[in-house]
């Protein structure tokens, strides 16, 4: 008899060349949105991060109810997850007092116990093989993590350490870059490039973000929240459009690799 917690088939996309595209435009809505909803529209840190809490809740109910993948409600629990990485990271820092080096350390500690005890229960990290409840869980707690710790990262090195916002975005790329080589020209494993990869695009697009929004004096190109959050939602939903028609990332057409 089928397991109760195991779902239909696969929930995760295909790893294509659209999914790293969407996943940078998604951390990097999520760097501005943020900024937008609780500096712009003045709602403040409390009642953004409250109202997004709720919206996120509300969309990874729907997402763990769903049987298979479908690409707009992932990807809008993944719009919505970077955006709450992103507060998570500003309530600590601005409400809290945290220094960043101490919340970058922390959730780089919480997303390594993660990753320990979600190997030890499930025997894989692989994103080919969330077809449970459990590992669905495991995967998308992964997920905030990796958004958390990459707008602590990315904050740290690009403001507090004064590298600015460019050499943050040509650092962050470069490092995806040699994870790339490590992939394709070492053979190193799937399961832990694809991490890495990920972890890393989080501080890009947030760096990206602030590069395209803050002002010039900050070291911005003056764009502002409202139109690079605007921009790159419209991008996103370009995407998502064009996969749920296409079903090119659909998991039943990839190998299952764990």
């Amino acid at each position: 008899m089928t397991s109760p917690l195991r779902t239909a088939t696969n929930k995760v996309p295909e790893v294509t060349a659209f999914f790293w595209i969407v996943k940078v435009l998604a951390t990097t809505v999520g760097e501005t949105a943020a900024d937008y909803l609780n500096e712009t529209l003045g709602f403040g840190l409390s009642a953004t991060s409250i109202v997004m809490g709720l919206l996120l809740a509300i969309v990874l109910v729907a997402q763990f109810r769903s049987r298979t993948y479908r690409p707009p409600l992932y990807w809008l629990a993944v719009v919505l997850i970077s955006v709450v990485g992103t507060l998570i990271t500003d309530n600590l820092t601005d409400v809290a007092g945290v220094p960043l080096i101490a919340s970058t350390v922390a959730f780089a500690v919480l997303l390594t116990a993660t990753f320990a005890v979600w190997y030890a229960r499930e025997g894989t990290l692989s994103i080919h093989a969330v077809d449970s409840r459990s590992r669905e869980a495991w995967y998308w707690l992964t997920i905030l993590f990796t958004f958390a710790l990459g707008t602590a990262a990315g904050d740290l090195i690009a403001e507090e350490a004064g590298l600015g916002y460019l050499p943050s975005v040509a650092l962050f790329a470069a490092a995806i870059a040699v994870v790339a080589v490590l992939r394709f020209g070492v053979k190193l494993s799937a399961v832990a490039t694809f991490w890495a990869a990920y972890v890393l695009t989080r501080p890009l697009g947030a760096s990206l973000g602030d590069l395209l929004s803050q002002a010039k004096g900050d070291g911005g190109l003056g764009l502002g929240t409202t139109a690079t959050s605007a921009i790159f939602l419209a991008a996103i939903l370009v995407v998502v459009v064009y996969l749920t028609r296409s079903r090119i990332d659909s998991p039943d057409r990839g190998l299952v690799t764990r």
